[in-house]
């Protein structure tokens, strides 16, 4: 696909640009499942746009790249590994969870049965990145347990400078 190709006035099938309904029924669910893995919610929503377009999982995937704010926990990093994505960018090091070497490198090591390694390039924004963490931990979660506070953001802050 040629980088800016966009769907026609129809939503044409063969482009891989979404259509602006498929943009809000993703989003709409985005927000729903807000608490997932922004990984996971990416994965779903290739899932159900190669199957409405008849395409093959693994062609797409393995001309995709994805890009996030924060380090791929261990969990979301083996998932893209399993899809064989060739690549990884991300703002911010996930230092607790991280699968793309800051806890655990599962993006490189062996074994054939996990699927390709892929590349991780870190740092993208990391400031940036760290910012908005920051933001969203000292204000509540509208969709978690009322009353309960996240991490307390003198914890986040000692964090985001290691």
């Amino acid at each position: 696909m040629a980088s800016g190709d966009r769907p026609g006035e129809d939503g044409d099938v063969g482009s891989s640009y979404p259509t602006n309904e498929e943009t809000e029924k993703w989003m709409d669910k985005a927000f729903q499942l807000a608490s997932r893995h922004a990984e996971l919610v990416a994965l779903d929503q290739l899932l159900g746009w190669c199957s409405s377009r008849k395409l093959d999982v693994s062609s797409v995937c393995e001309r995709a790249v994805v890009y996030v704010t924060v380090e791929p926990c261990i969990m979301c990093a083996a998932a893209l590994r399993l899809l064989e994505f060739p690549a990884v960018v991300y703002g911010c090091s996930n230092q607790r969870f991280g699968g793309c070497g800051s806890a655990l490198d599962v993006c490189s090591v062996g074994g054939s049965q996990t699927g390709s390694p892929f590349k991780c390039v870190s740092g993208v924004r990391s400031d940036e990145a760290v910012e908005m963490l920051q933001t969203f931990y000292r204000q509540e979660n509208p969709n978690g347990v009322k009353g309960k506070m996240g991490k307390d953001s003198a914890a986040l802050d000692q964090s985001a400078q290691q």
